[in-house]
């Protein structure tokens, strides 16, 4: 169950500001689950355009929050670190849903529990909430593939 503080999660995950979607991870479980936090602030680069009258945090971000929870419980699973040599993607996205709207203000905490693994494509389950209620849940598959400078 260990807990990894900013500069732990910036060295299991590429992503940097301003796509860096977590802040902290509260718990970690390799191969089983993990429960991460996000901040979200006014001060968010995608808020001025969305929505300049009503700030919500944009659904395909919160998703992209629970795949970097999902990165990390990944790389903490099979005991690496991310490096040039290999990326984390998205492969699939099902049963999607928003329950309530994210705002400044908020912490979202993410729990990704593993569903399976199957050659190297990995199935999760992801729920994310805030102050209890759920904002955002669903089934993700994410791969790990060499980079090779092909597209």
């Amino acid at each position: 169950m260990a807990e990894m503080n900013i500069q732990e999660v910036l060295a299991h995950l590429p992503h940097r500001f301003p796509f860096l979607m977590l802040d902290r991870v509260l718990e970690c479980e390799p191969g089983k689950r993990i429960l991460a936090l996000k901040n979200v602030s006014a001060n968010e680069p995608y808020f001025p355009g969305h929505f300049p009258h009503l700030l919500v945090m944009p659904g395909v971000l919160i998703l992209e929050a629970m795949a970097q929870a999902a990165a990390i419980l990944g790389f903490r699973t099979i005991g690496i670190r991310p490096d040039d040599k290999y990326v984390y993607y998205y492969a699939g996205i099902d049963n999607a849903r928003f329950k309530r709207p994210v705002v400044p203000g908020d912490q979202l905490v993410i729990e990704i529990t593993v569903r399976g693994t199957k050659r190297g494509i990995w199935k999760f389950a992801c729920v994310s909430r805030v102050g209890g209620a759920i904002a955002a849940e669903a089934d993700i598959l994410c791969a790990m593939r060499p980079i090779t400078g092909e597209r």
